[in-house]
């Protein structure tokens, strides 16, 4: 190929310390490949720009999308000059630039992956191109050879005997080499990688020997890459040899930055000279590519200085020869190294402009052999002209001499060599043309070395390294890595120690028999341990090893004069005798330690029970004893006036002791004094209170009696407690079943799931307990239960277990996996010993499933008209699988059934009796109060999940019937009078003469067709019956599925005769016939889509931090225990934010917060960074919202106790460190700067501090008395018990503290955490200097003791889902179901019931559009209307739309009633929630959590409608399991009258509690009398999950500025912070107590987008986002369902205005 320029790239690294350290400017600036450097001396001057072939901006983090990281620069590099290596080119890369650049990053890169440079990245890509090679008739061989240039000498670091510095020739036609560097054959990456390390080692250890240093030597990497070619016709063959150069040079530096002097600056000077020689030689190569002087004739100036340096030397036919060179200049972005960067970028400007002429390698070893074979034979016949042609003869015989000549023939050799050089001296020009001839022989060796044999000399060269290592003390594995230093076995030696552990005793020197000098390099006489310092003397001291009484030597060292030596602490001057382990220190820093094997071994034969040394002989423990050594006596005085200060400390203590118990008896008469005061004040008051109130007998009228009754039997049914209890109390078994399934790998995964017994899912038997079946019977709710879900991936299967059931098979499986180890992994499980049922994991499946229900109403057979009927098939989650077609027709008893033909199953009549005391049975079951309703409508229908009912003699009202069920009525009930009559009169007989008492009706189902139902299901088959009866089912034949083409054809016919009864007509007027349809599941049911919801858990790396352990109070030393009144009902809550700091005592005099390590990223977790030894003090504050409930009088103490190094602690155990400490201040304060939000300006918050005094000394711990060791922490608990106005006890504030302790004089960083790392801004450090608590405060009354439910009320149910169970890590961050479950589980409910209301009200319209059809009587009567206006139609009996006669009434004007229902009707239809139809805009309020508080809110709101209010919510029509409050519209009575009216509701208790108070309230509850109260703080245990963090815009109060705060949603509590990079809270909002409100005519009004407001009890807040969505994002991070309910309203309000 001919001529190609240079490749130039250039890359600009990340600041690095030194440069952060003095804020450091960039000056680089890159764009696209040309890169520009500005002056920082003089900005106002025009940059300088270079244009290179890359630019690579590897400044910032990966992040960047411009950052350019190491497979980029290898991509654009690396894989070109590869690609020319396999076309057979020499190739180099060269890395340019000044110390610490980045050079050695770029080529050699980090062990860590996507971290690896050129190097390894080309040498692992050269193995895999060559791996992947599939042609047979291609081979590979790869060699590789290492050397270090140093001063202008180069180094063999491959090979251990090439000790010396080897010569650099040239050659005519290989040109420059290295006379015997090895080239070693590698066949993998990791021979490479190992020779890598090995010879980096090697350097390392040569650099220690020899006084140099790594960063001051070019390294050169060369790989000899062969191709060989066998053309199997002529049976030639070729091949291609490229050398690849991988070129580290040292970095380019200046002598006046860096300070060198001596050797330093000499090295530096050889540096600098090998690099000033490549620089002359680009730029005369620029120069001759140049365009002026390329197409000159070359002059005798044009001359390359290639010879002026071995580097330059070396690399020849890499600059402008035959090679492919790129290079790599790494630059400095700092503006303080910008001369050094604009040497280089102009250096890397001039080599961009040489060009190479680089050539195919085309078989050079035949040519070359031939040719050396001719200039061999030259040689010769040259030195046979001379006469001295028999010199070669004797030269080879030399050589090839036997060891094992005898004496003589010896000697007369060496006659000859001797008349030999005589010879040579006289022969002009024949010493040259001998050694010319040696090395051009030396070659052709080489070159017919076959690769056997180069394996075979590697593994010599291999065998002889370790070898030598080996005498040097240094073991090889069999992989070639460095494994440490062993000592010899006999012979006596010196071993190093140093500062740092892992650099000690790597060295390793011999004290040899005789003398052992030590030493400087530069002395008269040759040293055999060679060191250097400052202190070490030319001729230092000598080792003396003579062999006296038997075999052992004895050492023993002589010191020089004026050498400073030290043996175990003490100067010798003298000559001393060594023992084995002897610590001795030459000169200031070189210490040793001496080891005699022989000796050592001696000893313990002697006493071979003697113990080990408490403390290790390190370096360390050298220097510690050389300092007692020198300075005992100053020891000995300090020791002496330490024992005087302690004597005078005990008697001062003991005389301060003395007087603080003379006070402390003092103070507890007093104490005493006054407690007795107080209880005869206040407790008997309490007493009478009680005494007196079973006197007051309260006269409660007949409705406050209906509404007490009511209540009880709505709260005798609520389950949320209980399911509560056991979703917390099971979660544990939950854990350990799915933790043992995934150690067994068993693809079984269990959780949580509620069941209802509803119309679509009636629970099966073997789910209820015993004692709920005989509940069932009196139970007027459905019950819900709390089962398992067990998803069985492998056979494709669900089934629903019990607890007990659970607890059952989780010992089975505890059984089956402590078995598992003893069970060899081949065996594999029986798919059959899962079928039948063997393991406890799985459970039998039956061949067919249920898909889904649907209901089919009978109301037609009453008139009669057929009616063909599309029901939906719903599973048991409220999901509509699918769709099924059924006709229902009343034929008469003699009517034959037609003849369908071959497609038609058909049946024959069914004989079906209804019998009346057995449907009644039914009904009492389905509903035992009050049997059936006014209406007719069962109370089978009014699927109420709990917590609703209806009064024992009363029916239901007009909202709870349009709430919770459907709204539509059968028609029938307005063709009948009133079902409460006994007997069936004249004008029912008229109306209905086809349903007499007695007769026989005959009526026909017919199963058409089945839709939509999916592919999983393969075989289809419908069974149907009534609704009361179990026994029997009437069902068609099994239909394959497909999922596609048309639908499923039943076509099953069915005739059912039926005896006329009473309990038959109200059957058909309210009760439908269900149909089941069931399926065959396939066994792979699971779609792609569901894969990852339900694929087996596997490990997750996802883990969260780890939470401290709430922990209970210490118990207090001079509060005297006080019986706890029972706290009842609560009066008020605040929630607490504390700031903890402990201060420590300064140079200065001031106590300064000590630093707090908040790396851990959790709120209200931090780590205290203590000193040891100096006085500190604990201060507390605590931040709250201002309330006239809560006033702080005092602190009656502050104790801390429970010293500890782990989190966890056992509260059981009496703590004897418990310290109660002085309280030094307290009060209210005004905040600091720092802490003063702009909240404060309107409606300041409360802040109250203490300070106390703390010693660490007097708990008498070890733990707080030494520095802690690495990676421990210390823990400990603080109490603070406060006294509160209007309060009967203090309350208790309790916190964990988690302490390093360092040395006193040890420098500690600033506050550090994970916002600072990543965070913008700036902020001081002190800010951060404190750990915070968010507390919840209740004040409760104080109730009666005798009160049980009130204790049950407040109990604490204790959650086993943060219990660890072993195996708990494997588990992917699953969690088992807890409360949301619940919640989930009620729109579940919801959606069923929405379900069945659809249902019929599509059966009602149906029939009423075919009776019109028909023009049958009556049509406008069929219209659905609610519960409430039938019940009045049908109780006043004046009411009915059909008189005596039967005539029907006009269809014209219909009632103000029919129009407000059909509007509900409407409303139901849309499902719409909570909207306001008198404005058109958006305005919605609703508490997180808190579904039915939504009718509250818009009851107190004034500006709702009427229609409002009994606007339908999801609470309503599914009442709430989650809340104990229920809206208005639940509370709604019937009242005990023939008309069951809704009374008016009843004031909801917290509406007025939400409301700021008044001043004028504040005023007249201040003058009430104070009530006692008790106070209760909790601790809040912060979520590690975060649902939204980000930067909001705060409305500033009395102006219109906006303050922008970091805000971060960790559900229940909203965590506001000044900036990203604060690590204190300085705001939390509560969202399960506060109201978040959005409205578009307050956006209007403020001409602000994107606000919402969010309402606590003492303050309203407005808040802006960026953006519409980030708005909406963090509505839904504040209340999820509020979020939702906007996102539709707004859609659908969309969709309407783009309909108009």
């Amino acid at each position: 190929m001919a001529g190609a320029s240079v490749k130039v790239a250039v890359r600009v690294r990340p600041f690095n310390s030194r440069e952060m350290s003095r804020d450091s400017k960039c000056i680089i600036q890159m764009s696209g490949s040309t890169t520009t450097i500005i002056n920082p001396k003089q900005p106002k001057e025009t940059p300088k720009s270079f244009s290179f072939d890359y630019s690579y901006w590897s400044h910032t983090s990966p992040e960047d999308i411009n950052y350019a990281s190491q497979k980029q620069v290898y991509h654009d590099i690396g894989e070109e000059m590869l690609q020319h290596a396999f076309e057979g080119y020499n190739v180099c890369i060269f890395a340019y630039g000044q110390t610490g650049a980045g050079k050695s990053y770029t080529m050699m890169g980090k062990q860590e992956k996507e971290q690896q440079g050129i190097i390894p990245q080309l040498c692992e890509d050269l193995f895999s191109r060559i791996n992947d090679t599939t042609n047979d008739n291609m081979s590979y061989s790869v060699e590789v050879s290492y050397m270090e240039i140093y001063c202008e000498r180069v180094r063999d670091l491959l090979n251990p005997k090439n000790k010396g510095n080897l010569r650099v020739r040239e050659h005519p036609l290989l040109g420059p080499y290295v006379e015997d560097l090895s080239k070693l054959a590698v066949t993998s990456y990791n021979d490479i990688q190992d020779l890598m390390d090995s010879g980096n080692k090697a350097r390392t250890v040569a650099a220690t020997n020899m006084n140099e240093t790594s960063s001051r030597s070019h390294a050169v990497f060369n790989i000899i890459f062969t191709q060989k070619r066998h053309d199997a016709e002529t049976n030639i063959t070729t091949e291609k040899v490229s050398k690849i150069s991988l070129v580290d040079l040292a970095g380019s530096e200046r002598a006046d930055s860096t300070g060198a002097k001596g050797t330093r600056l000499k090295e530096g000077a050889n540096i600098n000279k090998s690099l000033t020689t490549l620089g002359k030689v680009i730029s005369a190569l620029a120069e001759m590519d140049s365009g002026p002087n390329k197409n000159k004739k070359k002059k005798k100036t044009d001359f390359i200085p290639y010879r002026d340096s071995v580097l330059t030397w070396l690399l020849r036919e890499n600059l402008g020869g035959n090679s492919r060179t790129a290079m790599v200049a790494a630059l400095s972005p700092a503006d303080i190294n910008y001369d050094e960067t604009l040497s280089t970028l102009r250096y890397a400007d001039r080599a961009k402009q040489i060009r190479c002429n680089a050539v195919i390698n085309e078989d050079p070893n035949n040519k070359l052999i031939r040719e050396l074979k001719d200039e061999v034979t030259r040689l010769r016949d040259l030195l046979y002209a001379q006469g001295l042609g028999d010199i070669t003869d004797m030269t080879n015989a030399l050589v090839g001499m036997s060891p094992s000549s005898s004496l003589s023939a010896l000697s007369s050799r060496a006659a000859s060599v001797s008349s030999l050089h005589e010879r040579i001296l006289f022969a002009p020009g024949s010493e040259e043309a001998i050694e010319r001839l040696k090395e051009t022989e030396k070659i052709i060796a080489e070159l017919n070395e076959t690769w056997e044999e180069k394996l075979r000399r590697t593994e010599a060269i291999r065998m002889e390294r370790e070898a030598l290592l080996a005498e040097m003390g240094v073991a090889m594995r069999e992989d070639g890595g460095t494994l440490g230093v062993f000592s010899p076995k006999k012979t006596p030696h010196l071993v190093n120690l140093n500062e740092d552990p892992l650099m000690s005793e790597c060295l390793l020197y011999y004290i040899k028999d005789g003398i052992t000098r030590v030493g400087r390099e530069d002395a008269e006489k040759r040293q055999d341990i060679v060191l250097s310092g400052h202190f070490i003397k030319e001729e230092h001291c000598v080792f003396r090893s003579d062999m006296r009484g038997g075999s052992e030597a004895v050492v023993t060292l002589e010191p020089c004069e004026g050498a400073d030596t030290y043996v175990n602490g003490k100067k010798v001057t003298e000559p001393s005798v060594l023992r084995s382990g002897n610590r001795i220190i030459m000169g200031k820093s070189h210490v040793f330690r001496f080891n005699h094997p022989e000796q050592a071994r001696q000893e313990r034969e002697r006493t071979p029970c003697a113990e080990t040394p408490a403390e290790p002989v390190d370096w360390a423990f050298a220097q510690r004893e050389l300092l007692e050594k020198q300075g005992i006596d100053m020891k000995q005085e300090m020791e002496q006036r330490l024992q005087e200060l302690e004597d005078q400390y005990r008697r001062e203590r003991e005389e301060a002791t003395y007087l603080l118990e003379q006070q402390r008896l003092d103070y507890e008469s007093k104490l005493e004094a006054l407690q007795k005061q107080m209880e005869s004040r206040y407790y008997p008051e309490v007493a009478e209170e009680e005494e007196e109130e079973p006197e007051d007998e309260v006269q409660w009228t007949e409705r406050e009696c209906e509404l007490a009754l009511w209540a009880f039997r709505k709260w005798k049914w609520y389950q949320f407690t209980s399911l509560r209890d056991l979703l917390w109390g099971n979660a544990i078994f939950l854990k350990e079943a799915n933790a043992i399934s995934v150690e067994l790998k068993k693809k079984v995964q269990f959780q949580f799931v509620l069941l209802t017994d509803t119309l679509y899912s009636p629970l099966p038997p073997d789910l209820l307990p015993p004692e709920a079946a005989k509940d069932r019977e009196t139970r007027p709710f459905p019950r819900t239960i709390v089962a398992v879900e067990v998803q069985d991936q492998k056979n494709g299967a669900t089934h629903y277990w019990t607890l007990e059931k659970l607890r059952q098979r989780l010992d089975l499986m505890r059984e089956m996996y402590d078995r598992a180890a003893e069970v060899p992994s081949s065996v594999v499980e029986d798919c059959d010993n899962v079928v039948t049922g063997g393991d406890p994991f799985y459970d039998r499946f039956p061949w067919f499933r249920l898909v889904g229900r649907a209901f089919v109403y009978l109301s037609n057979l009453l008139y009669p008209v057929p009616l063909v009927h599309r029901v939906a098939i719903v599973s048991e989650k409220g999901e509509v699988k699918g769709f099924l077609r059924v006709a229902v027709q009343a034929i008469s008893a003699d009517e034959e059934a037609p003849d369908y033909g071959s497609g038609v199953r058909q049946s024959g009549t069914a004989k079906i009796s209804f019998d009346d005391q057995h449907f009644e049975k039914f009904q009492s079951e389905s509903c035992p109060v009050g049997g059936m309703s006014r209406s007719g409508t069962s109370q089978e229908e009014l699927r109420i999940v709990e917590g609703q009912g209806q009064g024992a003699d009363a029916g239901p009202s007009a909202d709870e019937v349009n709430n919770n069920t459907c709204s539509a009525v059968p028609p029938d009930s307005l063709l009948l009078d009133s079902p409460e009559k006994a007997v069936l009169d004249g004008p029912l007989d008229a109306a209905l003469d086809h349903l007499r008492l007695g007769s026989t009706f005959t009526f026909r189902v017919t199963v058409l067709q089945a839709s939509s139902i999916s592919a999983e299901y393969a075989d289809i088959f419908c069974q149907f019956n009534f609704i009361h009866r179990h026994d029997e089912a009437f069902s068609t034949e099994p239909l394959k599925n497909t999922g596609r083409g048309p639908p499923l054809g039943f076509y099953h016919v069915q005739n059912i005769a039926v005896e006329v009864t009473k309990s038959f007509i109200e059957y058909i007027k309210s009760q439908p016939i269900v149909f089941e349809v069931f399926g065959h599941y396939q066994q792979h049911p699971f779609p792609p889509l569901c894969k990852d919801v339900l694929s087996p858990l596997r490990p997750s790396r996802r883990h969260f931090p780890r939470v401290m352990p709430l922990s209970k109070p210490v118990p207090a030393t001079k509060l005297s225990t006080l019986t706890r009144p029972c706290p009842g009902p609560c009066h008020c809550k605040y929630d607490l934010l504390v700031y903890f700091e402990i201060c420590e005592l300064e140079a200065n005099g001031d106590y300064i917060p000590a630093v707090v390590d908040h790396r851990g990223g959790m709120p209200c977790v931090g780590t205290f960074l203590l000193h040891q030894g100096i006085q500190r003090r604990i201060t507390v504050t605590l931040l709250h919202e201002t309330g006239s409930h809560i006033r702080w009088k005092e602190v009656r103490e502050l104790v801390v106790g429970r010293i500890r190094n782990t989190p966890e602690t056992d509260e059981s155990l009496i703590d004897p460190n418990i310290l109660s400490l002085n309280i030094l201040s307290s009060g209210y304060i005004h905040p600091a700067q720092d802490d003063r939000q702009f909240l404060d300006s309107d409606i300041p918050r409360t802040f109250y501090q203490f300070e106390a005094a703390w010693d660490s000394s007097m708990h008498n711990s070890l733990l707080l008395n030494r520095v802690t060791p690495y990676r421990e922490k210390i823990y400990m608990t603080l109490s603070a018990y406060i006294e509160m106005e209007n309060c009967t006890q203090p309350a208790v504030i309790t916190k964990d503290f988690c302490m390093v302790f360092y040395s006193r004089d040890a420098k500690l960083p600033a506050s550090r955490s994970i916002r600072n790392l990543f965070g913008s801004g700036t902020l001081r450090a002190s800010e951060g200097n404190r750990v915070t608590g968010v507390y919840e405060l209740s004040l409760c009354h104080v109730a009666d003791a005798g009160s049980p439910g009130m204790q049950r009320r407040r109990r604490r149910v204790l959650d086993t889902s943060v219990a660890y169970v072993r195996g708990e890590e494997n588990l992917a961050g699953w969690r088992p179901r807890s409360d949301s479950l619940i919640l989930d589980h009620q729109w579940e409910l919801e959606k069923l019931s929405l379900l069945q209301e659809v249902e019929k009200t599509r059966h009602y319209l149906l029939l009423r559009e075919k009776l019109e059809t028909a023009q049958r009587p009556g049509p406008e009567a069929l219209s659905p209307i609610s519960s409430e206006d039938s019940e009045s139609r049908s109780s006043s009996g004046a009411s009915s739309p059909l008189s005596a006669e039967g005539c029907p009434l006009p269809l014209e004007a219909p009632s103000e009633r029919q129009r407000e229902l059909a509007v509900k009707c409407l409303r139901l239809l849309t499902h719409t929630f909570n909207r306001e139809y008198t404005h058109s805009h958006v305005c919605i309020s609703a508490s997180e959590s808190k579904l039915s508080e939504m009718s509250v809110t818009l009851l107190r709101d004034p500006s709702m409608s009427p229609l409002g209010a009994t606007t339908l919510t999801p609470s309503s029509t599914c009442p709430s399991l989650v809340e104990g409050r229920y809206s208005a519209t639940d509370m709604r009575t019937p009242q005990p009258c023939s008309r069951p009216a809704s009374p008016e509701p009843e004031p909801v208790p917290e509406a007025d509690s939400k409301k700021p108070s008044s001043p004028v309230r504040v005023a007249e509850a201040d003058k009430e009398p104070q009530r006692l109260l008790v106070p209760d703080i909790q601790e809040i245990r912060v979520s590690p999950i975060v649902s939204k963090k980000g930067y909001l815009h705060f409305l500033e109060p009395h102006t219109a500025g906006w303050a922008k705060r970091f805000v971060v949603v960790r559900r229940p509590y909203a965590y506001m912070y000044n900036s990203d990079k604060d690590t204190v809270e300085r705001f939390v909002l509560n969202l399960s107590t506060a109201q978040v409100e959005y409205s578009e005519d307050q956006q209007a009004m403020l001409k602000t987008p994107n606000t919402f407001a969010v309402c606590t009890e003492h303050r309203g807040i407005l808040l802006q986002a960026s953006s519409d969505k980030d708005m909406h994002d963090w509505l839904y991070a504040f209340n999820p369902l509020l979020a939702g309910t906007i996102r539709s309203k707004l859609s659908r309000r969309r969709s309407a205005q783009m309909r108009v």
